[in-house]
């Protein structure tokens, strides 16, 4: 069968943009390809009602079609919108397996951490999770636009874990009732907290969360902000349309982080999203950002 060579445009809510027009036309298929690929696995790993073997299973496959796509062997008639353009894609810029792979290996721990009820020990644990859900897109990108001194990947790093971050402490109220436990235990044992006391916190339920569990919320929301701080400097060294695109996405998560703020860090019943209104002041923070700006605090909301 014929395999499209252009991934299809996302159809899912995004806190970031993706391939927007800041970037530059000739990296925009292969954007959307990695966008695609990842999207599509994290839908496996996520989305519907199926059991975790068959989850793992298709990740498995899923493994297997990246591996063809890798090495120019034939693709299965699986998931062809996705393997398609991501064999073109890999093809055309030399995109990196492992890269790749770690992605999936996130999405495979993802359903045995659900599977099983566990959570993660410690912030070295949880960010090797996001070295392997999240920093991997960070460096694709760095990839394409052949950037790859030590220093911006590893402020690439910073800011890739830093969205993550900021995407489990704004889904608390989602993650909780569908059996994901992204809070360490030791933050929540500093705030005498235990995993029993998130699933009493389910979203909208009785009893409502005490202030030690705000406070916790609050430190993890400091955690987020002062690790996309650190990597924040990458905006200034990367050429062009890049820079700015960056800029947008730097500036989108501190946004969140903000209206986590504004809801008292209560987003075990609540969860900000990033809409339309929010593009004038993003855009006015964007053109404010210089080079020996201070490091980014709250902005007046």
């Amino acid at each position: 069968m014929p395999y499209p060579a252009v991934a299809a445009a996302p159809a899912h809510y995004e806190n970031f943009p993706v391939a927007s027009w800041l970037c530059p036309p000739r990296l925009r298929p292969p954007i959307a390809a990695i966008y695609a690929f990842a999207r599509t696995a994290d839908d496996i790993a996520d989305e519907g009602e199926a059991a975790a073997a068959e989850r793992l299973g298709d990740l498995r496959a899923y493994r297997a079609q990246l591996a063809a796509a890798a090495s120019g062997a034939a693709l299965s008639a699986r998931w062809p919108e996705v393997f398609g353009p991501l064999a073109q894609a890999i093809r055309d810029f030399a995109l990196p397996e492992s890269l790749l792979a770690d992605l999936l290996s996130a999405f495979i721990q993802d359903i045995e951490k659900t599977r099983d009820q566990a959570g993660y020990a410690d912030r070295n644990e949880l960010l090797d999770y996001c070295r392997r859900s999240a920093n991997p897109i960070g460096r694709l990108l760095l990839h394409l636009y052949g950037v790859d001194d030590a220093r911006a990947l590893a402020e690439s790093d910073a800011i890739c874990s830093a969205l993550q971050l900021i995407n489990f402490w704004q889904d608390l109220s989602v993650d909780l009732p569908r059996g994901r436990y992204y809070l360490p235990a030791a933050e929540l044992a500093s705030h005498g907290l235990t995993f029993e006391d998130c699933r009493a916190f389910r979203p909208l339920a009785p009893p409502a969360p005490p202030p030690s569990a705000i406070a916790l919320v609050a430190a993890q929301v400091a955690w987020a902000r002062a690790l996309m701080n650190e990597g924040a400097p990458l905006v200034h060294r990367l050429p062009g349309r890049a820079g700015w695109e960056l800029r947008f996405v730097v500036h989108g998560g501190l946004r969140i982080l903000d209206k986590i703020e504004a809801l008292g860090f209560d987003t075990w019943s609540q969860r900000p999203t990033l809409g339309k209104a929010d593009a004038p002041l993003l855009a006015w923070r964007v053109l404010r950002m210089r080079r020996q700006s201070p490091a980014m605090t709250s902005f007046p909301r």
